[in-house]
């Protein structure tokens, strides 16, 4: 069948609005399901596309909304918990990463069963796996988990990660699930958050300075998601989404620092230090710059097994083509998005 019109959960997120964007210039109908319209301000005026204020956490409202849609995406996720569960749990069982990486993906898989969509692209991380220490890839595994079967047919068996013995029916959809490595580009949260950090501070002391990445600009995941969903070569497929080249973390704070004229003395943190770093940040109100998760996701290296996937049929663009467009606050481009946010429009 013809994929026309699409459900987006996410859609107004980082990755979310470069992938609406380029679905409505190929013509797709979107559909936009968001916690708050408001969010999604600049998607409303984008031909083919509908932005729903919705709960997307609520099952009947899945259902409600993903009747008469060929296919669903969801690109939901956290990188921090607000609410955790005990840490001597075996799985993040009580806190945001269950309710958000787990719980919505499960609704999502049953919502498209019971509203007939047989297409579901969903959004997960490299690193991702049930029995890592990391509370956030344990989260993202068992949801890939559920996702790949949900594409198999007459599924019935128990798991021992999903709240205990449950029994999982497939739903024989098609599915494509996606693995990027850390994601950059304008309005990122992880060159732009250095950035910051080297403008305010003459030395940098860096937890985990050893370890490593891969990072993919974020016009070419939503591109790879773009072009997986009328391919029915992608039937079935995880993909892993690595930029063109790795660095180490102390390597890519370098290199901000002289994108943007702040060549700072960088102290790298040894493995007990990192640990307890990690630990003080946790105590920082407001957003969270580091947690003693993110500490344990970064002890394995967040870079592809193999190159770029052949199934796209273009090459994913380089850090340096780019990062230095809008980390240079003299920029014409960054001088705009200044006054965009100032204005918050």
């Amino acid at each position: 069948m013809k994929i026309e019109r699409i459900c987006i959960l996410g859609g107004s997120g980082f990755v979310g609005t470069r992938l609406v964007s380029q679905l409505a210039t190929r013509g797709f109908k979107v559909r936009v399901l968001s916690h708050r319209r408001e969010t999604a301000k600049q998607l409303i005026l984008l031909p083919t596309v509908e932005v729903i204020e919705a709960n997307v956490h609520d099952q009947q409202t899945l259902i409600h909304h993903f009747r008469g849609m060929d296919a669903v995406i969801n690109l939901v996720g956290i990188l921090h918990e607000s609410k955790v569960g005990r840490a001597d749990l075996p799985s993040a069982r009580r806190g945001d990463f269950q309710k958000v990486h787990i719980e919505l993906p499960r609704k999502v898989i049953h919502a498209c069963g019971e509203s007939g969509v047989h297409r579901l692209l969903h959004m997960s991380a490299l690193g991702a796996d049930p029995n890592s220490r990391s509370a956030y890839q344990r989260s993202k595994g068992i949801a890939e988990a559920l996702v790949r079967e949900s594409g198999m047919q007459h599924v019935e068996h128990e798991n021992w990660y999903l709240n205990g013995p449950k029994l999982i029916h497939g739903y024989g959809l098609n599915v494509t699930i996606f693995r990027p490595s850390v994601i950059f580009g304008q309005g990122d949260s992880f060159l732009s958050l250095f950035a910051r950090l080297l403008k305010l501070f003459p030395v940098l002391p860096l937890a985990n300075a050893d370890a490593r990445f891969a990072p993919i600009h974020v016009d070419d995941v939503a591109r790879a998601f773009a072009d997986s969903l009328d391919n029915q070569a992608t039937y079935g497929q995880t993909y892993e989404l690595c930029g063109p080249r790795d660095y180490s973390l102390k390597e890519l704070v370098h290199y901000v620092g002289e994108v943007i004229g702040k060549n700072r003395s960088i102290i790298s943190l040894g493995k007990m230090l990192s640990y307890f770093q990690a630990w003080a940040m946790e105590f920082k109100p407001g957003d969270k710059l580091m947690t003693r998760d993110n500490h344990y996701a970064m002890g394995s290296d967040n870079v592809c097994r193999g190159g770029w996937p052949a199934v796209f049929q273009f090459e994913p663009v380089s850090l340096e083509a780019i990062a230095p467009e809008y980390l240079r606050a003299d920029s014409p481009r960054a001088r705009y998005e200044g006054y965009r946010e100032g204005a918050r429009r």
